[in-house]
């Protein structure tokens, strides 16, 4: 209660004390009852009596000279007076025994008045010491007074706490809201010091950060003016005494209203002191379930006793900022790997862009030292012995230029070598930090080096020379996914120079040379596989002037389909024909796989089994080319050209340039392969961003889940997107639903799974994420199959939604059209969202419940 209430109450104690020295309630109500009903009969008896009997003394001399008669009469008078007398005594005592009566009836009912009244008092104010009141010692009209009197000063404070209650939810949800509305950890920090001072009337809101045990700095700070600033101020066990933390990782909040009276060390008071704290408040931040850091205010004016409310408010925005920066985190994450998708992207087209090693290779040192913000780039090229030669830079102002520095580095040789031809990517983020030898330091000091990432440029699947970033400005912590980048791009800058190096041979040979380069520069443009493999058969048919250039790509068992012609008009199209050859299984695999092209001028001249001739002129074939197109390391299919209008005598040079295009079709399908990967996961990166703020603009339970399935299954293609809620043992309903017309609407079904149970449920508790391609060839038990059909179903994709650390329910992705082959991409975008639910659910029923109490309030 406030400080003035707690006067009132002191006063009212000191009344006590004072009424408990006199008479109680019911004994003056009595002596004044008999006061006001006998005195008055006594009194008048009594006169009437006394002056009877006086007259009757001075009349008894004239009395007795008269006559025996007048005597008795005389004798009759006194005893009259004497019955008189006796009977105002019994009137008296009557009268006072009527009137204790009727006192005793009224005073009762005040005494149960009083007591009730006490009763409501302890109560409502059970920690008061005027609650201990004995109604048999004390005036019961002076305590009714000073309860009805302490219950209008106590509703009053009641009155004023809960409107400021309902001020409060109001305040917490538009902070909740301003909070969740930055999307990274500066901003959420500064809007939640910013808003909290304001609201709160504070004079100073910080956020300490906790680097090392109890170690840490002021990261946010909104300061009232005149006030000393304490933002980036590093500190050791701030305001609390040792052992404290402990009870924050616990969650514990910890209010002080005065700091010279809260048991605090000396050191500590000094502290708050030098920041001219009087009265403080600290609640616990908990980022990714581990104590982050704290949200602190200080009162610096005056003393201040915070209220429950306030303390409450104060402690819930501490556990919304821990939301919001598990949620900043996140997206920073999501941003990052989209950001470096698109830089590898840009790096990959300007290098790729570059048809000779010379321009290879300048145009990767520019370009990735201008995307990791390093200070030098360079391309260190080895000779036959492992000494080398440093042929590209790009370095900023100010540091010394390394280019055609010749180096022979002994310790190179020492088992360095075989782990760079391995693929090894060295992070040194300290030179004088990473176990280094003393030589290589050495070297590494004379380009003023204090950090390097170094990746190998592998050549003709030789180790060619390392691509070699450094940091000469200070020590730096390299990022994974900087690693991750630097690995991609060294890796395309060797598939560049297999490039330029075929280019500039074939550029020798005269135009067979012009012809492939044209050829390849084209296949390169196409950064994706259907159009690699359509530009392949255009320009090939061009160049060779055939009848028909198809390619055919394996299944498993080795038949095939041809994915990719292009024919002249008078002969027929064989696209998308399946073709079983079963000639092609009998050894010729193998030699394939290992790059044999085969020319054959005239199919009937050269031995070819039945079969195959058979197969060749359903084609109209009379002479062909093939060659092996390896993608992955793996035979991926054939590069066939078909002369049809008779026999053709292949020269060397159409073979070998065929040859290299084919050579340069599996490069390009890499490429294609990769950039599409990459791209796709930048695309699903940024869906998962945009779903997740949809999800997070829906501030109550129904449109969080109702938001989450339409979005996701527009994001996903498929046919049907559902939220199935527990609530008993394998008993659960379905809460929401999106569905395509056509197929069946199960809204608010209500399910009994008995295959659920069955150790599902420990499982989607810890994470599991389960996608069937194809519900009769899964495994599934019979009642888990049937109940599907009832739905449509065909495949299927489900990821648990844990809402308040428990499983809340499942997000339940249905493709009813029919099988689906569900792609890794898929399946991780499918689970961070489901886990993303189950965060904006909790944080939904948050704001539910305060709303609910203003509601209630209102």
């Amino acid at each position: 209660m406030s400080q003035s209430f707690s006067q009132n109450q002191a006063r009212q104690n000191r009344q006590q004390r004072l009424w408990q020295q006199k008479w109680s309630l019911k004994t003056k109500a009595i002596v004044w009852a008999l006061s006001i009903s006998v005195l008055p009969v006594v009194a008048i008896g009594t006169a009437t009596y006394y002056y009877g009997i006086n007259l009757i003394t001075k009349q008894i001399p004239q009395v007795r000279e008269e006559s025996a008669k007048s005597s008795t009469e005389t004798e009759a008078l006194e005893k009259e007076l004497s019955l008189l007398l006796t009977g105002m005594g019994v009137t008296a005592i009557l009268a006072g025994a009527i009137a204790v009566s009727v006192t005793n009836r009224a005073i009762n009912r005040v005494s149960n008045a009083a007591a009730i009244s006490n009763v409501i008092k302890n109560k409502l104010r059970p920690d008061s010491d005027s609650t201990q009141i004995f109604i048999s010692s004390e005036d019961e009209l002076v305590m009714l007074e000073r309860n009805i009197n302490l219950f209008t000063d106590l509703l009053s404070v009641l009155i004023q706490e809960k409107e400021a209650e309902v001020d409060y939810s109001q305040v917490l949800i538009k902070i909740t809201r301003w909070v969740r509305e930055s999307f990274n950890k500066e901003d959420v920090l500064k809007t939640t010091s910013e808003e909290i001072r304001k609201a709160l009337s504070i004079d100073r809101v910080s956020i300490f950060c906790f680097s090392s045990n109890s170690n840490g700095t002021f990261i946010a700070e909104s300061v009232a003016p005149g006030l000393p600033k304490i933002l980036g101020f590093t500190v050791s066990d701030p305001g609390f005494e040792a052992g404290y933390i402990e009870k924050y990782q616990n969650d514990c909040i910890r209010a002080i209203d005065d700091i010279h009276q809260a048991d605090l060390s000396d050191g500590d008071i000094e502290l708050l002191k030098q920041f001219a704290v009087k009265s403080n408040l600290v609640a616990p931040i908990f980022k990714s379930k581990q104590l982050f850091g704290l949200l602190i205010a200080h009162q610096c004016s005056r003393l201040r006793f915070w209220q429950q409310s306030e303390i409450d408010l104060f402690a819930q925005i501490a556990m919304q900022v821990g939301f919001a920066l598990d949620y900043a985190k996140l997206l920073e994450q999501v941003d990052t790997k989209a950001d470096k998708a698109q830089v590898f992207i840009e790096i990959t087209r300007s290098i790729r862009q570059s048809l000779n090693e010379e321009d290879v290779i300048k145009t990767t040192v520019e370009e990735v030292r201008k995307a990791l913000g390093t200070d030098r780039v360079l391309v260190y090229s080895f000779n036959a012995n492992w000494s080398g030669i440093i042929i590209a830079e790009s370095v900023v102002p100010g540091y010394p230029k390394v280019l055609r520095s010749e180096i022979e580095d002994p310790c190179f040789v020492q088992g360095y070598v075989k782990k760079y031809q391995s693929g090894r990517v060295q992070a040194t983020n300290n030179i004088y930090e990473a176990d280094l030898l003393d030589c290589h330091i050495s070297l590494l000091e004379s380009f003023a080096v204090k950090a390097n990432l170094v990746a190998p440029i592998l050549k003709d699947q030789q180790l060619f020379g390392l691509l070699i970033a450094h940091q000469c400005s200070r020590p730096r912590n390299w990022q994974q996914p900087e690693i991750d980048l630097f690995a991609q791009i060294a890796m395309q800058v060797g598939f560049a120079l297999d490039h330029a190096r075929l280019l500039q041979r074939t550029d020798a040979e005269g135009m067979q040379s012009r012809l492939l380069a044209d050829t390849i520069g084209s296949i390169r443009q196409s950064l994706n596989e259907e159009d690699v493999l359509k530009t392949t058969v255009e320009e090939v048919r061009k160049v060779l002037s055939v009848d028909r250039v198809l390619i055919y790509s394996f299944n498993a068992n080795w038949s095939g389909i041809v994915i990719a012609e292009s024919v002249v008009l008078t002969y027929p199209k064989v696209l998308q024909s399946e073709i079983q050859d079963p000639c092609f299984g009998q050894g010729y695999v193998e030699q394939y796989q290992r790059g044999r092209i085969l020319a054959i001028n005239n199919i009937y001249e050269v031995g070819l089994a039945d079969c195959h001739i058979e197969l060749l002129e359903s084609f109209a074939v009379k002479a062909n080319l093939v060659a092996p197109i390896i993608k992955d390391k793996q035979l991926f299919g054939l590069l066939i050209a078909h002369q049809c209008s008779k026999p053709r005598d292949w020269q060397q040079s159409e073979i070998d340039l065929f040859g290299q295009i084919a050579v340069q079709v599996g490069f390009a399908l890499d490429h294609a392969r990769l950039l599409q990967r990459i791209e796709a996961e930048s695309m699903r990166s940024q869906l998962l961003v945009d779903i997740i703020r949809k999800i997070r603009q829906s501030l109550k339970e129904e449109d969080v889940i109702k938001t989450t399935v339409e979005e996701v299954r527009k994001a996903l293609g498929t046919d049907r997107v559902l939220v199935y809620s527990f609530y008993a043992n394998s008993l659960g309903i379905i809460i929401a639903e999106s569905v395509v017309s056509g197929y069946p609407k199960v809204l608010r079904s209500k399910i009994e799974d008995p295959c659920f149970t069955q150790g599902y449920v420990e499982k989607y508790q810890s994470g599991r994420v389960v996608a069937v391609n194809n519900i009769y060839q899964s495994s599934l038990a019979d009642c888990h199959i049937k109940l599907l059909e009832s739905f449509a179903v065909k495949a299927n994709l489900v990821a648990p939604i844990i809402k308040d650390d428990q499983l809340f329910g499942l997000l339940i992705a249905h493709q009813c059209s029919g099988p689906r082959d569900w792609q890794q991409p898929e399946i991780d975008l499918f689970a961070q969202i489901a886990m993303q639910v189950g965060f904006t659910l909790d944080h939904a029923r948050l704001l539910q419940a305060y709303q609910a109490t203003e509601a209630n309030s209102n």
